[in-house]
């Protein structure tokens, strides 16, 4: 299947042409299908195989991909909602709140499960954890942790080693990151002892995993905190420098969730996208992608996931958010 970053006028809405992307492309550029624009946290590289496999099997209609962060979906929706048809993002609780403040359209008949959607209006299609990555180097000879409080236990024991090659999300800049902290800070005291530690070796802040694990393959850093599961398994296959921890004290896993725009002028287009997604066989066509695609027949997943219900808002709202965030940069801002 063929796709091309587009370059001509009439590919782009002339708004858009001053924004900065991460990545734009476009995939099945007939001029008789019709385009949906899907605005992604996700990476080209991991999403392409299904958006291939679906115009594949849809050839009357064309996908503009964009990527950009996570917050950054969130304003960009916000400011102009009808530029865009399929919002698809890793902040489940930026994707539940545009859900709730009127963004997203609503589909009947999505044969999901209850724990995968919400309201019929947000859908769930893959299954990520958040991960430690490691180094191999700085562990030679030495048990890799498996645990927060064995790496809090690493750190304290060899500083020196570890000043200032350590990595995690800037949760201020990333949605990505800001959930996880707040998700592991509810579930463990050992989250805010973690971030003490960090912060005392002059932990580095990152945007987004792919940029935590370059740093780790080249030993910029040594240890990288809550890196996504997919990008992980992806970026670290064939290097056997990294390897990947799926901690054992608990597990923060994520759905990446998926919404048509309440503005799109695609509806028909955007709603077959949108039903691929969370189909039973996505990438059916030989298309493989490394996304961790969800499994409805799962029990543990709703048991395991971090959860679609109101209770996601709870740190964004303005005073709690504030609260956190400035508990967070205590912790690591040192």
């Amino acid at each position: 299947m063929r796709y091309f970053i587009a370059l001509a006028l009439f590919v782009v809405p002339a708004f858009l042409w001053a924004d900065d992307w991460e990545d734009r492309l476009v995939f099945n550029d007939a001029a008789s299908a019709d385009r949906i624009r899907v605005i992604s946290s996700t990476d080209t590289v991991l999403f392409a195989p299904l958006i291939e496999d679906f115009v594949a099997q849809n050839p009357n209609v064309s996908v503009e991909y964009l990527v950009s962060g996570t917050a950054d979906i969130d304003r960009r929706v916000r400011e102009t909602s009808d530029a865009f048809d399929i919002v698809i993002s890793s902040a489940m609780d930026l994707q539940l709140k545009l859900a709730n403040d009127g963004y997203a359209r609503l589909v009947n008949d999505i044969e999901v499960p209850h724990w995968a959607q919400w309201h019929q209006s947000l859908f769930s299609f893959t299954s990520e954890p958040a991960t430690i990555v490691i180094n191999r180097a700085a562990f030679e000879d030495k048990p890799i942790p498996q645990t927060r409080q064995a790496l809090i236990e690493v750190l304290r024991t060899r500083p020196e080693e570890f000043r200032g090659k350590i990595g995690t999300y800037d949760v201020r800049q990333s949605g990505l990151g800001y959930l996880f902290a707040t998700q592991d800070a509810r579930a463990s005291e050992t989250y805010w002892r973690l971030m003490e530690v960090m912060g005392g070796l002059g932990v580095r802040l990152y945007c987004c995993s792919g940029d935590m694990i370059n740093d780790l393959a080249d030993g910029t850093i040594l240890v990288a905190y809550n890196v996504l599961g997919s990008y992980a398994a992806v970026r670290t296959e064939g290097k056997d420098a990294l390897e990947v921890v799926l901690p054992s004290d608990f597990q923060t896993i994520m759905m990446r969730t998926a919404l048509i725009s309440s503005a799109t002028d695609q509806p028909d287009a955007a709603e077959a996208f949108l039903r691929y997604l969370v189909s039973e066989t996505p990438g059916s066509t030989g298309s493989k992608t490394s996304l961790p695609l969800l499994e409805p027949d799962s029990g543990a997943t709703d048991q395991e996931s971090i959860s679609l219900n109101p209770a996601l808002l709870t740190f964004l709202d303005t005073l709690k958010r504030r609260k956190f965030l400035s508990a967070w940069e205590d912790a690591v801002i040192q």
